[in-house]
């Protein structure tokens, strides 16, 4: 049975506001772009609770982009080892740091062609820095955001950039920064990737998934 994808993406976003209408990105940068930019590259493959403890002394020992853009890469690496591929975050950190220095003023540019120019930053980063920073919007298409809408029937691939373009033409530009924020926290507490809780799912109605999951635990 085909399903309003447009239709069932507001009824989610919705319902996930009311579920959790403090949602926020999960990284504690403190309003400043640039340790925003710097976390996320810092998150690949690493949860943020860590990203958020490593980034506490990094910041202390390079508050701003031009200390980190001057410190040698092995120095970098001290700070950043436990988030792990350290030699490759360091390395992009490094020359990250270099290109909004001599591109942008030293300031982080704030469009989608500027942002994935940056050394280790890809759309679900930029994204995530036009919705949280600059007000734009943006689907942050994680593996939350890449899992949960498709168990909901929003989407049909799996491929992160097709997830991106097949949710932004269904999810109010204004909705989208918190509505990925929210499918996190959803994610974690109700929709987990192994044992979904789904007989007490606040979306179930609308989730294709739901019903079969629920079967599945009834055998």
């Amino acid at each position: 049975m085909s399903i309003d994808k447009k239709k069932n993406a507001l009824i989610v976003a919705k319902r996930l506001e009311k579920r959790y209408p403090e949602a926020q990105c999960s990284l504690e940068y403190k309003e400043d772009p640039w340790k925003l930019l710097v976390m996320s590259r810092l998150s690949a493959q690493c949860t943020d609770a860590r990203v958020n403890i490593v980034s506490k002394e990094l910041f202390e020992k390079y508050p701003d982009v031009y200390s980190m853009a001057e410190a040698e890469t092995e120095d970098i690496e001290k700070y950043i080892f436990s988030c792990g591929l350290y030699k490759t975050k360091a390395r992009d950190l490094s020359k990250m740091c270099k290109q909004i220095i001599e591109n942008f003023d030293g300031k982080v540019p704030d469009n989608m062609k500027d942002l994935v120019s940056l050394a280790g930053v890809g759309r679900k980063i930029a994204n995530l820095m036009l919705g949280d920073v600059f007000g734009k919007g943006g689907i942050v298409a994680d593996t939350h955001c890449i899992r949960i809408t498709g168990k909901l029937g929003l989407v049909e691939s799996s491929n992160q950039t097709v997830v991106e373009r097949e949710l932004d033409k269904i999810v109010p530009k204004d909705m989208q920064t918190d509505f990925c924020h929210r499918l996190v926290h959803f994610g974690r507490e109700v929709c987990t990737a192994r044992n979904p809780a789904c007989t007490e799912c606040f979306l179930c109605d609308v989730c294709p998934s739901c019903e079969k999951d629920k079967n599945k635990k009834a055998r």
